[in-house]
């Protein structure tokens, strides 16, 4: 009897053991919208409305590109996620049913929380769309249009610059030039706005889109950019985003994959993303995990500090999006194998 009892306390020792995170960085984890009507969702974005409030927001329906994908928003409020509720889809006044795409949620200083969205058959096709809440996400107005060649961010959140400007970092994937990368800004809150770009692709001819973009305290902005090239790409403006310079290659893999970064309070940069490559065999499609967090001081030379996902999976850890909140603690969502939006809370002091 003695040693049955001493084998289930192993057993239940050893099973505490797994379930312990895998880092002391790792405060929290868990799914959002658990349950959910639709078999496959995607491309997640996060923005904190108040001290303690989160709002979620991804595209969710039977697969990616088919017309019933809409956009998706969860609340989070007294720590946890309350159910998905679809608040954009792509019926048209005319014409058929078409998908949604790559929501972006933004909270600025002043005046209603922000979803930008995409509508259309494809990413070369798709355009912009917006509209606001005035409580946090539980209500929402009409979509609007964006004006013809303005897009939006087309995946990672804008950031506000000094003189109040919204920096939207954009890119297109279609035409006879193929992915190229831009900038969108606006000064009136996006009533209109202004197209920087596109960039420079380098004697490297870098085939980028979704830019993520870093603060410096010299002034200078960095954008980091998913590539189908296998490695992430890299470029700087010291005039506040009105130029930028010729892309570059960073010394970070990327298996042609959405990646997010944010500039800590502490001016550490912190950047989400799968470090893995390409094979030779199929240079565009590579594998999406791990999903891994990786620190910098200067943007140059980053370091691995933790992974957020390792084991093999069918679809992968993907499109991470991450912010810093009030409080500083770190958020991270990610699309984990096309079924779950995850959401991972991180002690950046621990990183």
């Amino acid at each position: 009897m003695r040693s049955l009892l001493l084998l289930a306390l192993f057993l239940l020792a050893a099973e505490v053991r797994a379930a312990a995170p895998v880092s002391p960085a790792i405060l929290s984890s868990c799914f959002i919208n658990d349950g959910a009507p639709y078999p496959e969702c995607h491309a997640s974005t996060i923005v904190e409305v108040a001290p303690g409030r989160l709002v979620a927001a991804w595209f969710g329906g039977t697969k990616e590109r088919d017309p019933d994908v809409g956009i998706w928003v969860s609340r989070r409020e007294g720590g946890k996620w309350l159910p998905g509720v679809e608040v954009a889809n792509g019926i048209q006044a005319e014409g058929p049913r078409l998908p949604t795409w790559n929501p972006v949620l933004f909270q600025p200083p002043q005046g209603p929380l922000v979803l930008f969205y995409k509508v259309g058959p494809s990413p070369s096709t798709w355009w912009g769309m917006m509209m606001t809440s005035a409580d946090g996400g539980k209500t929402w107005t009409k979509p609007q249009k964006l004006p013809d060649g303005v897009l939006g961010p087309i995946k990672n959140k804008p950031v506000v610059l000094k003189d109040g400007t919204w920096l939207a970092s954009s890119s297109t994937e279609g035409g006879p030039n193929g992915w190229q990368v831009h900038f969108e800004l606006t000064r009136d809150a996006g009533k209109t706005w202004q197209v920087v770009g596109p960039l420079d692709k380098g004697a490297d001819k870098l085939s980028a889109i979704q830019p993520s973009v870093l603060f410096y305290a010299d002034g200078r902005l960095q954008a980091l950019c998913r590539t189908s090239n296998g490695v992430l790409a890299t470029t700087w403006s010291s005039d506040n985003g009105r130029t930028w310079s010729t892309l570059a290659k960073t010394t970070l893999p990327n298996p042609n994959s959405g990646t997010d970064a944010v500039t800590l309070k502490d001016g550490r940069q912190l950047l989400v993303y799968n470090h893995s490559s390409p094979p030779p065999e199929t240079p565009t499609k590579g594998l999406r995990y791990p999903l891994d967090i990786g620190i910098s001081t200067d943007g140059v030379t980053w370091k691995r500090v933790l992974t957020l996902e390792s084991e093999p999976i069918g679809n992968g850890y993907a499109y991470p999006a991450v912010i810093q909140t009030s409080d500083g603690l770190v958020h991270v969502t990610y699309t984990w194998n096309r079924q779950h939006i995850k959401h991972v809370v991180l002690d950046p002091k621990k990183l």
